[in-house]
């Protein structure tokens, strides 16, 4: 896989209350794109920050029906992936690639 489309791969760190909370079990939560499968995610995430990776776990949040000012419309479906980090490695995510 070629070093661009690691980029692709993984779209923004997750920083929600509940991903710092994983974060004392080694894990790390990232948005990723929505075509993108395991094997792929572990690559980009080794490739980018230099760290082993035990699992990954994904998960596809479905888009809400939102009505603003009575327009009705829809948020974007998320792909999430869930690291979980080899013992002893760790990823800042405070801070840019």
């Amino acid at each position: 896989m070629t070093d661009l489309r690691h980029y692709d791969v993984i779209v923004s760190p997750a920083i929600t209350e509940k991903s710092t909370l994983v974060s004392e079990y080694n894990q790390v939560v990232f948005n990723v794109a929505k075509d993108a499968s395991k094997p792929e995610i572990k690559a980009a995430v080794e490739a980018l920050f230099g760290v082993k990776v035990k699992a990954v776990n994904t998960l596809v949040r479905k888009g809400k029906t939102k009505r603003f000012r009575g327009f009705s419309g829809k948020q974007k479906d998320v792909k999430k992936a869930v690291i979980t980090l080899v013992d002893g490695q760790s990823i800042d995510v405070s801070t840019g690639i």
